[in-house]
């Protein structure tokens, strides 16, 4: 298990095989062990189930512009040499001019192009290793740095950290501490048995027992997008006086930085886009240089990273093809047993609902296409005089059809009923007309002493609307003999005084006596519409009856439009009291 010889120094092998070769091995350990009959994509199984997929191990330096404090002058040993092809063979170094006064430090930042998952740093000096070396690691490309190691002789005087041999692990929290301590920047002098080299793995002070799939702050500590050494030599006693010291040079042949691309489990490869930005070639729903957020649309579910037991793929949201766009809902993935919390937008094609999966008012489903179908919601097409509203059953596509109206949209009158002039009833039922026995006993002389109480203007003043129970707009519909009475069935459009008749707007019956409708006073025809002010005078209320009742002492008047105002008003004035002062 190691990298290409062509990414490994050849006079480093014997060290990096023990110590950072067997943490590479670990860290890559879920993907080698996998089925050597690698798929298509290997983010998906040969079934075509999302898995975890990660990037290979690589030599992230390599072919990476190395930027160097110092720099001999002659440029004839550039810190490109550091990353370059021919640096794993030792055939070429980089050499920093030649210092002379303290401090020694010179700084080589490495810029990875992308976050990477870091498992190892190595140095291999051309020259003879310096005393002290710290090692860097930003995060943010450069903005900020913390420490990852550091080496010396004098630790405690160099950096003011205590020194710890290689391979030591740091001390553990106590029994009694509430949080175990994390990742840290260990200090160490390197064993004279590395020679040249200079190098450490990321697994060197960690906690014991740590996933890096299940530990944010593990996947933290090896994340980084650039790195930074800065060489030193401690003040010694060949420094004269004034900071002199004898000519010193650094001189490094390599600088590895092994690790893979950083892509959460959601990659298999990093590429180079069109902005020649280093990113990863996301799966799996998700988007973004490190793969670090769901694609949009992609919102069913929070993003995660991959493990080994779950690729948490991002899933699409459930819109049924009628929407480009949804958000994520919290309250809704935990209701649903944290199974699904998008919500769609903008549902099209005539859609409702959090998976466009109804249709939206005024369109009902076609049974005879498939949910997704752009046409699976058809308009209601309510007839607009014979049906009560536009909106339909969702289901069957029927509307709400007025009294005496049938069809899918209302648009004919039903078995015994005709068609009318009244757009409020425009079918009334086929009339068993006023008994004509009621008619015939009535002597013309009889009718005008019954009627003159009622007889009079149709002006509408306070007086008159004062005087009266109630005042309702009715539409009459069919009439029928019971008795000395004539029951009509009618539709109140309006009210605009209800009193002990509690009229209400809707299907009633208006109750007439006989005698009264025979002589004609009130004037009442099916298929008309009126204005009745009844419920007071002879007649009113005989016989307790459910519904509305008007006799010769009520105002029964063809309907006009220009009354509604004039009533308006009026009730106005009775809601101020004013028909106190009328009676």
């Amino acid at each position: 298990m190691s990298c290409p010889l062509s990414q490994t120094p050849l006079g480093t092998r014997t060290m990096l095989g023990p110590m950072l070769w067997l943490l590479a091995a670990w860290m890559l350990a879920p993907v080698l062990s996998a089925s050597p009959q690698v798929p298509t994509d290997p983010c998906y199984d040969e079934a075509g189930a999302p898995q975890r997929c990660i990037p290979e191990f690589v030599n992230a330096a390599l072919g990476r512009e190395v930027q160097a404090s110092s720099t001999d002058p002659r440029q004839a040993h550039p810190a490109a040499f550091l990353t370059d092809a021919s640096a794993a063979a030792d055939r070429t170094c980089w050499r920093s001019e030649t210092l002379t006064r303290t401090p020694l430090n010179v700084t080589l930042t490495l810029p990875l192009g992308k976050a990477f998952e870091v498992v190892y740093v190595s140095l291999h000096f051309c020259s003879s290793r310096p005393d002290s070396a710290a090692v860097f690691k930003s995060q943010d490309h450069g903005r900020s740095w913390s420490p990852l190691r550091f080496f010396s002789s004098q630790c405690n005087r160099v950096y003011g950290r205590p020194s710890r041999a290689m391979g030591q692990a740091p001390a553990q929290a106590s029994l009694g501490s509430v949080v175990p301590r994390g990742p840290e920047a260990l200090c160490s002098e390197p064993p004279p048995r590395t020679g040249p080299l200079l190098a450490f793995s990321m697994q060197d002070g960690l906690p014991p027992g740590q996933d890096l799939d299940s530990s944010p702050v593990l996947q933290d500590w090896v994340t980084a997008t650039d790195i930074r050494v800065v060489l030193s030599r401690p003040v010694g006693p060949r420094a004269a006086e004034g900071g002199v010291v004898a000519p010193y040079v650094y001189s490094v042949g390599e600088l590895q930085v092994g690790g893979r691309c950083k892509c959460n489990g959601h990659a298999s490869r990093c590429v180079v886009d069109t902005q020649g930005r280093l990113v990863c070639d996301c799966r799996h729903g998700t988007e973004g240089p490190d793969c670090e957020r769901c694609k949009p649309f992609y919102c069913d579910r929070p993003w995660q990273r991959a493990t080994a037991h779950e690729a948490h793929a991002c899933l699409a949201c459930s819109c049924n093809g009628h929407a480009r766009r949804c958000r994520f809902n919290m309250e809704l993935y935990r209701l649903s047993g944290r199974r699904s919390g998008g919500v769609c937008l903008n549902c099209r094609h005539n859609t409702a609902g959090r998976h466009c999966h109804y249709c939206r008012e005024g369109f009902y489903r076609d049974q005879t296409r498939v949910l997704s179908h752009r046409r699976a919601c058809k308009a209601c097409d309510c007839h607009p005089v014979g049906a009560a509203g536009k909106t339909c059953n969702q289901t069957t596509g029927q509307c709400p059809c007025k009294d005496g109206v049938t069809g899918l949209t209302c648009n004919r009158c039903a078995p015994g009923f005709q068609q009318s002039r009244s757009p409020v009833a425009p079918c009334v039922k086929i009339p068993a007309m006023v008994p004509t026995g009621v008619t015939s006993t009535v002597a013309p002389e009889d009718c005008d002493s019954h009627c003159k109480p009622a007889r009079g203007s149709y002006r509408i003043n306070l007086k008159k609307y004062c005087g009266k129970d109630y005042a309702v707009q009715v539409a009459v519909g069919s009439a029928e003999a019971v008795g000395a009475w004539t029951r009509f069935s009618v539709a109140v459009v309006s009210v605009y005084k209800s009193g002990e008749e509690r009229a209400r707007r809707g299907e009633s019956v208006l109750w007439v006596p006989a005698r009264d409708l025979a002589c004609r006073c009130p004037r009442v025809h099916p298929g008309h519409s009126y204005l009745i002010l009844g419920g007071t005078g002879p007649g009113a209320g005989v016989g307790e009856r459910a519904g509305l009742t008007a006799g010769r002492g009520s105002l029964v008047i063809p309907w006009r439009d220009a009354w509604a105002r004039r009533l308006r008003k009026l009730q106005r004035r009775e809601r101020q009291g004013r028909c106190g002062g009328a009676a």
